[in-house]
Parts: C-alpha cells; sequence; structure tokens
C-alpha cells in the first residue's frame, strides 16, 4: 500500500513579524429602509391585541358603541380557537363592509380635535383591522329594515370575497378564530400559561355591573351553562349582586363625591364599597371613566391605604366607581389597548374621592355594633360580670366549639383597637377623627412619583442595603399587625394573627426615620423655626449636658474651643446640609429650618443640642457613602419618638412632682401630661400607618429585642382547656 505525502503549508507570519498592520476596511451604515406595509400592520396588531381578552374587550366596547341591549359572548380554547360575540345593535351598513377592516376607518372620528369631545368607546378603528392581521374574522350583520343579512371573511385588512346574503337576526355577529395563528411564539406562550377564559369572565362581569341596562352572558363554546349571565337590572345594587353575589351585595355600602371648581377639578364620581365587614384576599376595584373601563394604579393603591388605616385588618376592599369628567379633561389616546387613560388635575381628584371614602367608612363604623367572643362560662354570672366590666356586648355559644383563632378579642367599634377600651370607658375619638390621611398623602404622593434622588451612587448602595437587609418574618408582621396600647414608655402592644408582641417604639421609629431620610433623600418639606436658633448656644448646651459636674474656667474655656471647631464645620457643610437633608444654617451661624421626615411628626426640639453635636462630633465627613449614613442616623435619632425628657405623671416615676409636697408646679404636671399624650397619640396615629407602609425591619431586630413575642393565644388556651 503507498501513502501519498504532501507538504504542511507554510506557516502564518505573525503580526510582530511584518512591517505594517493594515487596518479593517471600514463598515459602511447600514441602510434605513420602509417596511412592508403587512409587517407594519402586523406589529401594530400585536400591540392592540395582546390576548384574547383584549379582542373581547374591543368587540364588546363596538357593541356597546352600536346601541345593544344584550351581547352573549362566546369561547373557545380560552379564545385562541373561536371568539364569537353577537349583538343586538345598530349592525353595518351594507357599503361599508368593504373598508370595515381596514386601519383607521370609523364612524366616530372625522378630525384630530374631535378627540376632545369624544364619548364612544372606540375612535381609531384599529381593533377589527388589527384582528384581521393575527385571526381568520368573519362577520355577519343585518340593519334595521333589512330582509336579510350578510356574511363576508376578512384577511389582512382586507374582504376575501364579496358579501354573501344570509339569515340573520338583530345585530352583528363576530366571529374571531384561530387567535393568533401567525404569531407562533404568541400562541405558544398564551396555550403555555393559564387559561384566558378566567379573565373574560372578569371582563364581561366589570361591564355587566356598570352597563345595567343591558343583559350580558358568556358561556364556554358547546356549553350550555354560562358562567356569567345578567339581565337588565334597574338598580345597580341588583346588578353586584346579580354579577358578584348576595354576600359582596349585603357588604357594600354607597358613595358619592362631586367638584365644581373649575380651578382645581370638575368631576362626579358614583359607585359602591365594601365596609369593614367585607373579607377577601385580593383588590377587586372596577372603574369606569367616562364610560370607559380601565385602570388607575395610583387610585386604587390610594383608596387601598385608606382601608389599610381606617379599618382593623386592613382588608382588601371591593370597589365599583363610576367617574365621569367633561370630556376635554381626559386625555383617552394614551395606551394602544385604551385601558389607561390621563386626566387633569389627577391628584387633586384622587385626594379628594380618598377624603371621601375615609369619612364614609368612619362614619360607617361609628354606627355599626359587633360582637366579641369570650373564652368564659357562659353563666348568667359571668355574662353580667362581663357586661359591667365592658361596654361591648359578649355572646359565647355553650355546645359549639369555638376554634382557637377566632377566639380572638377585637374591639371593632375602635377601628385601632386599644386596650383601653377593656379597662376604662372610651376617651373622645376627635383626636382619631382629626388624624385623617394627611401624614401619610404627602409620602404616598412621593412613593407613587418618585424623584430622580438615585443618581448617587452611595445613595442607592444605602438604600440597597436596607432593601436586602430586611427579615421577611418581621416584615410580615410589621405590615399586617393592629396596634393595642402602650404597656410602658418604651414598648408598645401590638397583635399579629393570634400572637402578642411587645415592639420596641425608640427603636423601630429610629430605623423608619432613617430610612425615610434615605427614601426622601434631597426632597424634604421644611419646618421654619420661629427664632433662628445660634449654633455656638446650642454646642455649649449640649457639652453642658453631656459633663454636667465639670465647672470652670478651664473647662469652660475647652468647651467653647470644641463649640467653635464645630461650628465653624457646620458652616463649612451648610450648602450640602440644605441641598441633601433640609437643614438650613444661614451665613450667621443660626440653625433656621429642619426637615419634614415624617407628616404630622415634630421631634422634640429639646434635643436639638444634642442633635447639633452629633452632627459635629459623630459625621464622617471624608467619606460620601459614610456621610450619607451618619447623617441620616443621626436624623433618625433625632426625630426618633424618645420618651419626653419630664417625667410620666401617671407612671413609675410619678413621684418626681410630688417633692414639692404642698408646692407642686401644676404648670409643669399639665405639660408633661400633655407631651405623653402627644407622643402615645403620635404613636398609634401616625407611627403605626407609616411603618405598615414603609418600614422594612432588619434582620438585627429579630436578634436585639425590639421585637419579644410575649403570648400565643393558641398555647393559652390549650392551658385554660385543662383548668
Amino acid at each position: 500500500m503507498e501513502f501519498e505525502t504532501t507538504e504542511p503549508p507554510p506557516p502564518t507570519p505573525h503580526a510582530m513579524d511584518t512591517d505594517t498592520v493594515h487596518p479593517p476596511p471600514p463598515q459602511e451604515p447600514p441602510r434605513i429602509h420602509r417596511l412592508d406595509e403587512s409587517v407594519v400592520n402586523r406589529i401594530a396588531a400585536g400591540e392592540v391585541i395582546q390576548r384574547p381578552v383584549s379582542a373581547v374587550k374591543e368587540l364588546i366596547e363596538n357593541s356597546l358603541d352600536a346601541g345593544s341591549t344584550s351581547i352573549n359572548v362566546s369561547v373557545k380554547d380560552g379564545g385562541l380557537k373561536l371568539i364569537q360575540v353577537s349583538d343586538d345593535g345598530h349592525g353595518i351598513r351594507y357599503e361599508d363592509l368593504p373598508i370595515l377592516c381596514e386601519r383607521h376607518t370609523t364612524s366616530k372620528l372625522s378630525a384630530f380635535e374631535d378627540l376632545q369631545s369624544i364619548k364612544s368607546m372606540g375612535f381609531r378603528g384599529e381593533a377589527l383591522a388589527s384582528m384581521t392581521y393575527v385571526a381568520h374574522v368573519t362577520v355577519t350583520t343585518i340593519t334595521s329594515g333589512q330582509l336579510h343579512g350578510y356574511r363576508v371573511s376578512y384577511r389582512d385588512g382586507v374582504m376575501e370575497h364579496e358579501p354573501r346574503a344570509c339569515a340573520a337576526v338583530k345585530g352583528t355577529q363576530i366571529m374571531i378564530e384561530n387567535l393568533f395563528y401567525n404569531m407562533i411564539a404568541r400562541r405558544k406562550s398564551l396555550q403555555s400559561s393559564a387559561d384566558d377564559y378566567p379573565k373574560i369572565v372578569d371582563l364581561l362581569s366589570r361591564f355587566a355591573i356598570h352597563h345595567k341596562n343591558v343583559s350580558f352572558s358568556c358561556k364556554k363554546h358547546g356549553s350550555s351553562k354560562a358562567d356569567v349571565h345578567s339581565v337588565a337590572m334597574s338598580s345597580r345594587l341588583d346588578a353586584i349582586r346579580s354579577v358578584y353575589g348576595a354576600s359582596v351585595a349585603r357588604n357594600v355600602i354607597e358613595i358619592e363625591a362631586s367638584d365644581s371648581n373649575s380651578s382645581s377639578s370638575v368631576f362626579e364620581m358614583s359607585g359602591y364599597i365594601s365596609d369593614s365587614n367585607y373579607s377577601a384576599k385580593k383588590t377587586t376595584m372596577v372603574l369606569f371613566i367616562n364610560e370607559r373601563l380601565v385602570e388607575c394604579t395610583a387610585l386604587k393603591r390610594a383608596i387601598e391605604i385608606v382601608y389599610g388605616v381606617t379599618l382593623p385588618k386592613a382588608s382588601k376592599p371591593f370597589i365599583y366607581m363610576s367617574i365621569n369628567l367633561p370630556p376635554e379633561h381626559v386625555d383617552v389616546n394614551v395606551h394602544p389597548t385604551k385601558r389607561e387613560v390621563s386626566l387633569l388635575n389627577q391628584e387633586v381628584i384622587i385626594e379628594k374621592i380618598q377624603s371621601t371614602i375615609e369619612v364614609k367608612l368612619r362614619n360607617f363604623n361609628d354606627m355599626s355594633t359587633y360582637q366579641e367572643q369570650v373564652a368564659v362560662d357562659s353563666s348568667p354570672a359571668n355574662k353580667v360580670a362581663a357586661n359591667k366590666a365592658s361596654p361591648i356586648s359578649t355572646s359565647t355559644s355553650g355546645s359549639q366549639k369555638v376554634y382557637a383563632h377566632k377566639m380572638v378579642r377585637t374591639d371593632l367599634q375602635d377601628p385601632s383597637g386599644r386596650l383601653h377600651a377593656y379597662v376604662q370607658v372610651k376617651p373622645s375619638r376627635q383626636l382619631e377623627r382629626n388624624c385623617g390621611l394627611n401624614s401619610l398623602r404627602s409620602s404616598i404622593r412621593q412613593r407613587r412619583n418618585p424623584k430622580e434622588t438615585a443618581d448617587l451612587t452611595s445613595l442607592q448602595e444605602l438604600i440597597n442595603e436596607v432593601e436586602h437587609g430586611c427579615h421577611s418574618g418581621l416584615l410580615d408582621i410589621v405590615r399586617n399587625c393592629t396596634y393595642v396600647g402602650m404597656a410602658d414608655d418604651v414598648f408598645a402592644l401590638l397583635q399579629h394573627n393570634t400572637n402578642l408582641y411587645l415592639a420596641n417604639v425608640v427603636n423601630i421609629s429610629k430605623e423608619l426615620m432613617y430610612q425615610l431620610v434615605l427614601q426622601r433623600f434631597g426632597y424634604f418639606n421644611a419646618i421654619q423655626l420661629s427664632d433662628p436658633a445660634p449654633l455656638q448656644e446650642l454646642l455649649m448646651l449640649a457639652l453642658k449636658e453631656e459633663d454636667p459636674e465639670s465647672e470652670g474656667n478651664e473647662n469652660d474655656e475647652l468647651k467653647g474651643k470644641i463649640a467653635e471647631m464645630n461650628l465653624k464645620l457646620l458652616t463649612e457643610k451648610c450648602e450640602m446640609l440644605d441641598e441633601y437633608f433640609g437643614i438650613h444654617v444661614d451665613p450667621q451661624g443660626n440653625l433656621s429650618r429642619l426637615p419634614v421626615i415624617l407628616d404630622q411628626h415634630t421631634p422634640d426640639m429639646d434635643r436639638v443640642p444634642e442633635f447639633v453635636l452629633c452632627l459635629g462630633n459623630d459625621v464622617v465627613w471624608n467619606n460620601e457613602k459614610v456621610c450619607f449614613q451618619t447623617i441620616a442616623a443621626a436624623l433618625g435619632n433625632f426625630y426618633a419618638m424618645h420618651p419626653p425628657l419630664l417625667p410620666n405623671p401617671t407612671g413609675h416615676n410619678s413621684d418626681f412632682y410630688k417633692r414639692g409636697a404642698e408646692g407642686v408646679d401644676e404648670e409643669l404636671i399639665l405639660e408633661a401630661e400633655n407631651a405623653w399624650a402627644q407622643r402615645e397619640w403620635s404613636i398609634q396615629h401616625v407611627l403605626f400607618p407609616s411603618m405598615r407602609l414603609f418600614f422594612k425591619p432588619p434582620n438585627s431586630m429579630a436578634a436585639n429585642g425590639t421585637f419579644v413575642q410575649v403570648a400565643s393565644l393558641e398555647k393559652l388556651y390549650r392551658v385554660f382547656e385543662r383548668c
């Protein structure tokens, strides 16, 4: 056997062996070309018809625009195989059928200016056109006075054949078959996801309670039973009962709000909201603005905040709301699927609706009567004793076993469930009525529309550390707890499910203020001091308080030098302190403004000297991240809800006020009582609502005694059952 030998190829010369290196030829920029019209139309169709429920919504809106009084929907395979919508509207003219499914053909709009007064739900002429680019569309229609109807199929915006005469009932029937047949990825993603049919049922339910004069039905293709079946109702409440059930209709209250001030907002709102007896796992909000079914995340969040603050368990509400505004105050062309609209003076409208709902819920709570269950003997003697101990009626069941999680005593006449309600006559609720939601609105507004304060990397790192260091177990307790009352000067009692906890309000408020400083960095409202305070004097006061026993000229001279050094430092940093943290020091070295960190909370001004000295001594100025962190920590400590410096007249240190025997200072006692009462009010109505919304408890609080479980009702009941 012979082998053929070949010479190896010559080695490629290395770049270092050549004298010159030729650069690659320059690349020509790609040409811009016009997309084919079919590609443009298919792209647009994918934006308008995002999933089967989008097609159903567009078809129902067309039926309502046609004056229908009956709309029937049939769906197969979640809408991918078939969507059939039949109505008894005015139908479509024979001469309009050729252009029915072309893009931007409509009977509702002729000039762009018409958008300012548009009242119909459809107006762009994109819905049917989009469906023909992603599905097979067949239209059957008959108009009034015609002897027969016409049926025609469409594809890519044009008729596939001439309209054919056929038998038809009054109105229009549109069939959408093989939706997304030419969009493989979209179709596969929808097939692998949950069935779209529940979304279509939910959509029909929303339309049914608003358009109470129209009957709706929705069923799966081939099924004899309709999942939605509503008939024309004379009452909105009857429509809610028909669609969502008697339990929902029984626990809703009517609400109305309006404003005719053209300088602020012009609107009318009517609807129904759930009361404190309603319970659900998620919020149901049905919102119509100028007869359009839309979504408004800002309004939904604002209403949820009202429920979270007003009701004891922060239950998820049911909301039906219809808002009417002048057409020129609504921009309807802000979303491809018309799911959202833009309102003029939206913030003002939301705030007024929020206030109306708050008043309505509080009035409902005042008028309602409730019962409580207690684990005691049901003998008549014990019932009399229980009635004397509490103004709320009690009821027990002698034969039926009451489970532990249902035996939690709750004072529903007072949404906050204060401990005082069980041991003494309840005080006036005027303070509670006046607290309102003003303490939260500014914070919510900033949270809803955050400003661009995260440009600084160091600040973003501090915020990320708070996010990543959050303890999930404590977060659940914080978000869903109920305030019970103050156990002593530092610890508050709170209830989560059937467990009772002691919470250190000083530690919690200090950390909450620190986190809020980072969140509001650079965007603080101001507390204007009535008289600017000289930093030199504040620093001297703080230094003397630190070492009150040291007296003499030498010590005073040393303290004066320390105060001068800190004054010079803070004066040099005044521009940064003012811009980032809202701490204003004027050129004369006077402190004139402090930031608002939590609305309706003002720090204890007796602690200003300590705070100023902390800024001078404890802040690390030569490292940006550590500087921001230490200033935020100093503010957090200053704004924390410490016990007042005056001892509590009703606490363990009340003997302080008896030292003078006959010469007891009544004004001093009154000042102390007011200070302690104001602190407890702030803890209940300012700290705890804000804590539920914004606080992210760090992991360290799980081990440092900030939260301590003191009782578990299930375990207590087991003990009682043995007795």
